[in-house]
């Protein structure tokens, strides 16, 4: 913090150690730095002392101090249900079956018969089962929220399974992805949702598990917290510098110096500053919430990131800057990773979610981005996180986020038909017609 030259000699009366507080700018947590200099020349003497010792005891009071506080409650690690919450049942205890897809569906065509998955896609439940499948993609749920101060984003798996829209045909395209790949709903990660330091661990190895058969994964969320353990389990398979992240979100979440050292506001810190990710290959997209502060810009700019905020997309265009973010995830990266917070989308599309925040994309611009993002880079995996299913009256939000889901999955399917040039829309449905070339 510097001090303003016209306190400079009042304040060098004080003693070095009360001195040397200001200066470092801790005091600027409890009192604006534009209040503190106000007050200051307002006092003098004791009095000013007794200022500056008062905002030094709310300092030291806020901070961890060994002896006085608890860094952590131990587990009880002498439970014997301590590993039961994400402990996999043997094959041996199922009945016994060929490795493969399950279909559920008692009638022969299937559609939206039977039990409600994601997509209208049959179950699996081992890697065994993606890998005699030859499985494309693999929708998995991962109901958390106790990284997210905002509760319900645990039920947003079910409530998307249970609501249309991610499966059939993409008039756009006119590619069906349902027909072209080979798409299961490999069902919900454990959590234990009284930890989500725990939680995260555990993600990561699913996440991993389905990433090793070659399969793609889309993990639908549960908050944002998911992200570390997601891009964590893609450096596992694919390597640390090989995979690159479009990150779309009106949030930063690069939060740092938390109590909690994981949760929706941090997990691009986490990756970045554990090296899954080059900060270089990190790209945000929609950024327009109250934060960052200056000093995080700066950080974010210290580790490479690249951001491109809705500010920025106004004055230049979507093309323009998803042209620029996606050759910047790419630098030198052989794939791309999709983080996709619903709040990017304005709250007008996407109600239920924690911390909407306006101004955002619609939906008429977020799914083609989306299908263009899937069908024209090679996607290592997905996630759409931050559906809170109670806040949202309606079931708009959990329609919306199925047909962005269809989106990705029409996109993966456009490119393993090989329809992956830029703006590639049919012919027969954008109007086009052979006589008009």
């Amino acid at each position: 913090l510097v001090i303003p030259a016209d306190l400079t000699a009042k304040l060098s009366k004080l003693p070095k150690a009360k001195l040397d507080f200001l200066k470092s700018g801790k005091g600027s947590r409890y009192v604006r730095p534009e209040r503190l200099f106000e007050k200051l020349r307002k006092i003098d003497g004791p009095q000013l002392v007794a200022y500056v010792d008062a905002i030094i005891s709310v300092s030291e009071a806020a901070e961890f101090k060994p002896g006085r506080d608890k860094a952590t409650i131990p587990l009880n690690t002498k439970s014997a249900s301590f590993n039961a919450w994400k402990t996999k049942r043997p094959q041996s205890m199922n009945p016994k079956r060929e490795p493969g897809p399950i279909e559920v569906s008692r009638y022969a065509q299937g559609f939206g018969a039977g039990l409600p998955t994601f997509a209208n896609a049959p179950p699996a439940l081992t890697p065994e089962d993606l890998i005699a499948g030859k499985v494309d993609v693999a929708i998995v749920g991962a109901p958390l929220d106790m990284g997210s101060g905002w509760r319900d984003a645990l039920h947003g798996p079910v409530m998307l399974r249970a609501t249309g829209g991610a499966s059939g045909n993409d008039m756009y395209s006119m590619v069906n992805p349902n027909a072209e790949l080979k798409i299961v709903d490999y069902g919900d990660i454990a959590m234990d949702n009284l930890s989500t330091e725990r939680s995260v661990h555990h993600v990561r190895e699913v996440v991993r598990e389905i990433a090793k058969t070659g399969a793609i994964p889309i993990v639908i969320g549960g908050d944002h917290s998911l992200e570390y353990p997601n891009l964590a389990a893609m450096a596992d398979v694919h390597g640390k510098g090989n995979v690159g992240v479009v990150h779309f979100d009106s949030h930063y979440d690069a939060g740092r110096d938390r109590v909690h050292l994981i949760d929706h506001g941090q997990p691009v810190y986490r990756v970045i500053n554990e090296g899954h990710v080059p900060g270089k290959n990190y790209v945000q997209v929609g950024l327009r919430a109250r934060g960052p502060d200056a000093k995080t810009f700066q950080w974010m700019r210290d580790q490479g990131m690249r951001y491109h905020t809705m500010v920025e997309v106004e004055r230049r265009g979507w093309d323009a800057v998803m042209k620029d973010a996606v050759a910047e995830a790419k630098q030198g990266a052989k794939k791309l990773w999709i983080s996709f917070d619903i709040d990017v989308l304005d709250p007008a599309f996407m109600p239920a979610t924690g911390t909407p925040v306006p101004g955002g994309l619609t939906m008429r611009e977020a799914q083609p981005i989306m299908r263009r993002l899937c069908a024209e880079n090679d996607i290592a995996g997905i996630d759409i996180v931050e559906y809170a299913p109670y806040l949202d009256s309606s079931y708009k939000t959990a329609l919306n986020t199925n047909f962005l889901l269809n989106a990705c999955l029409s996109g993966i399917a456009m490119r393993k038909k090989g329809l992956v040039q830029e703006h590639y829309l049919a012919p027969i449905s954008s109007g086009d017609r052979p006589e008009d070339d």
